[in-house]
Order: structure tokens, then sequence, then C-alpha cells
């Protein structure tokens, strides 16, 4: 794959009016060239992802303000542009035309030193009444902890969304607006509309002493500018007592259902229910978890104009000391089914990333290993259509020639799915015997996609270039009714 990193020159002309960006204090500059002089190692990296979203060198998390926008998709990205393990936030940012091929920009926000900013955590992009690109973030002042005091700020852009000026009317949320109610890991602001009225959300903790009561709070706007907010409240109570907080809260309508996705500390979870405007109150009727693997948290969502839903993640949990650490999850389409459950599914337009197939069909499995052939690469896409017409189980496994890679193995036994020691239940519907799996190999990142309902992400160690796939029955027969496989493009 090519170099995708910016040259200095491009991302200084890209400076937002205002910022010099000719000293060496300043901090897009230094920021600019730490990432710039770990771009090389980073992208010499066998382990890095080449079809997710990376930054690129350094640290990544959060994925922040998706939108769509003068014809791009633009996506932002919580960086720390000095080490590859954790440290002070800055917004990093890329932006497509069309959900495949991706551009890396300059670093979109800073910490406004001169104004005591130390960190700038997540949150979202939106179109204020006036039609200007705005962005809301948590503001982490110096020598504050941002469990106990936090601010929520706001920038404002051209169309380009290249070019962002902190408001003047910063903090644009204060914990002023809570009265005599202490909210705790107050963060993660972010915005959506209902009608003509504009809301924003943020998460948090009622009762930090006792370990947490995590809550959603809702604050209305009161100018088209959307700098003045009117607290209404606790939108959303996490039913469960051990929840600490609700990080990283997105809102929005899908269908004829509302649909509250948090992330606890945990697996992310997500509420569907009715909202009601008036009162500002959410009340969930059903509940599941967006992703059943160890490695996937902090996702945030956007509609696009035909209305569709596109959520990413962050994947997190690759080793440190190579330069970068951490991507993004492919972009997720959102829908409901007919019984009102939430299904996902990998955004149509990854399929032009695919190369060249390989196809087998009708398949008889029995309990000795079919094994097939791969193509010659670690980035892969599989499509797998499996009847288990009388076996107990069916199980699959990619093998390669790297000792040091463990097998990739998934089981399906009718009414659980297994991913590499992740169990979820996945029985199916009335009387179908067939597993559809959407299977994402991209060197150390695997997504699995199970029937649409099911959703499993984990880093692995690459498999060489030499890949088989392996699978077999247990206890009866089985029947793989169509296995496809392609090559995976760069998205750079």
């Amino acid at each position: 794959m090519g170099r995708i990193f910016l040259c200095p020159v491009l991302a200084l002309c890209l400076l937002p009016s205002g910022v010099q960006g000719d000293g060496a204090d300043d901090p897009f500059v230094r920021a600019t060239a730490a990432v710039e002089a770990a771009a090389p190692r980073a992208q010499a990296d066998p382990a890095r992802p080449v079809f997710h979203v990376t930054s690129p060198a350094q640290w990544i998390n959060d994925p922040n303000g998706p939108i769509f926008h003068q014809g791009f998709y633009h996506l932002f990205y919580q960086l720390h542009p000095f080490s590859d393990a954790s440290g002070p936030k800055y917004w990093g940012h890329v932006r497509s035309r069309d959900l495949v091929k991706w551009e890396p920009l300059p670093i979109a926000l800073w910490p406004s030193s001169e104004s005591g900013e130390a960190e700038i955590w997540s949150g979202c992009c939106t179109l204020n009444g006036r039609g200007e690109p705005m962005i809301f973030y948590t503001s982490i002042a110096r020598g504050r902890s941002a469990m106990d005091h936090a601010e929520q700020w706001a920038a404002t852009s051209d169309d380009t969304l290249l070019h962002w000026r902190k408001s003047p009317a910063n903090p644009v949320l204060t914990e002023a607006l809570h009265g005599e109610k202490k909210i705790y890991d107050w963060r993660d602001p972010f915005v959506f509309h209902d009608g003509r009225n504009t809301f924003l959300i943020t998460g948090g903790n009622l009762n930090q002493a006792k370990g947490g009561q995590a809550v959603v709070n809702i604050y209305h706007a009161e100018n088209p500018e959307l700098t003045q907010w009117t607290y209404r409240g606790v939108l959303f109570q996490h039913p469960d007592p051990e929840a600490r907080t609700a990080e990283c809260p997105n809102f929005f309508r899908l269908g004829k259902r509302w649909v509250l996705v948090v992330s606890p500390y945990g697996k992310v979870q997500y509420f569907m229910g009715d909202f009601d405007a008036t009162t500002c109150r959410f009340q969930p009727r059903a509940r599941g978890v967006l992703d059943s693997g160890p490695n996937f948290y902090a996702p945030n969502t956007m509609q696009v104009p035909d209305g569709r839903h596109l959520v990413w993640g962050w994947v997190n949990g690759f080793p440190g000391g190579h330069g970068w650490n951490g991507c993004l999850s492919l972009p997720r389409q959102l829908s409901l089914s007919r019984d009102g459950q939430l299904r996902q599914s990998p955004a149509p337009q990854l399929s032009k990333l695919r190369g060249k197939p390989i196809k087998w069909r009708n398949l008889s499995l029995a309990d000795h290993d079919q094994v097939l052939s791969l193509p010659k690469t670690n980035t892969l896409e599989l499509s797998i259509r499996i009847d288990l017409q009388t076996a107990e189980a069916v199980a699959l496994e990619f093998r390669s020639s790297d000792k040091q890679a463990r097998p990739v193995e998934l089981r399906f036994n009718g009414s659980e799915l297994t991913v590499m020691g992740v169990k979820k239940p996945l029985p199916l519907a009335g009387n179908a015997e067939e597993l559809s799996l959407r299977i994402f190999l991209d060197r150390s990142v695997l997504e699995v996609f199970a029937n649409e309902t099911v959703c499993v992400t984990k880093t692995i160690t690459p498999l060489a270039a030499d890949a088989t796939l392996a699978i077999h029955a247990q206890g009866g027969h089985g029947m793989a009714k169509l296995v496809e496989a392609w090559p995976m493009k760069t998205i750079w």
C-alpha cells in the first residue's frame, strides 16, 4: 500500500484562519510533526489494517462526529498524536465521497492552551440553525478532574469542515445548568433533532460515591446558533445497578422506534423504545448488545441523506510499540427487522473493495474437514451460507503457515455462535436452519456478522497470506450452500 500521511506543507496550508502554525510551540504544528514522524514505521507494520480507518500513525480511540456534508462523508476520531499509547486527546479527521476510499486530513481540533484546555474529548458534528457545521465536544481543563469537572464546548467551520474556530460562547454548557444536581463523568455530547426541536444528550452518573448511577441527560437548544441550552433532566437511567456510567450516548429514530446506544465500561448496549419530546423522557421496550466481542467500544452514528443510519466503533486491544494503535470498525448499516429487532450489516459500498472472488457451492459437510484455499492475502471478506441439515453443529477454522498466528475459529450449534471463545446466543427464526455469515479479516482485525443480528469484533494475530478455511459438521451432515471469498483492497 502507498503512504497515506499528510505532507507537513499541505497540513500547514490547511490551517484554520487565524492560526499561524509557524512556531515550534504551536500545538497543531507539534502534533502534525509527531504524527508525520511516526507514520513511516506505523505504515510499514504488517499488522496494521488496510481497509479499516486508522490514523496515519499513533494512538486513536473513539470515532467522533460522523456527518455527510457537501458531498463528503466526514469522520473524526480521538487522537493522541505524540505516542501509540493513550494520552491527551486531539481530533483527527478523514473524509470520503463514497465510504470506500478515504482521505486523511489535517488534525481538526486541538486543546486551546491559551484558554486552559488540556484535552478535547469525544462529541458530535451537526449543522446549527444557521446552516453552519458545528462540533460539540467535552473540554477538560488543565489541573481539573475529568470525573467531576468538565465543560461542553463548540467549534464552527466553513463548508469544507477543514477550518474550525472555537466558539466565542464557550463553554456552551456548564454544570451551572444542573442547579444543585451533581453529575459525574459528564461528557460526550450528542445532538439530535426532532421536528423543530434540537436536543443534546450527555452521559454521566449521579452517585459516584456508590460506584455510579448511570444516566443519560438531555438539554434543549434555545437559539439557532446552538449556544444556549436548557437542562431538561434525565432522559434515561440505566436499569443495571452495576452500570457505572453511560459513555458516548447516541440517540436517533430508526423506523418507528427510538434507539439509545451507550457504552457503560463494558460491551456496548442499545435500548429501543419511545421518546416523548414534551417530557424529554425515553421509555425503553427492548435491549441488546451492539457487538459481543471484547474489542469494540464507544460507537458513533450518523444519518445519510437517503435516511439510512450508519455506525462506527473503536476497535481496541492492539499491542503497543508499533507506531500505531487502534482503528475504527467497518461502517455498519442499522435497520429494524419486521419483528422490530435491531439489525446490522456491513455498508453495501464495501463491496467496491473486493477483488476477484473464489466460489464454492453445495459442499457436503461431514465429520472430516473440507479444506478450501483462499485468495493469497490476509485482507479478506467471506460470505458463507450453511444449512445445518442433520448436523448438531458446524465448525469453521481459518489456518495459515504462520505458527505464531492462532487459528480463527467459529462454531455454530443451531442456537449459539462461538467466535474465538466469544459465545453469543443466535437462535434461528422459525423453521430456518441456515446460518449466514459475513466475515472480514483485515490483518489484525476480525469482524463477524451472523444473520445480521450478532456481531463480534476481535483483534487477532495476522494470518499468513496463504490461509485456508476448513469446515466440517459435527454429529451429522450439513451443507455449505455457498462460500465466497474476496481479496480486499486498501481504502487509502
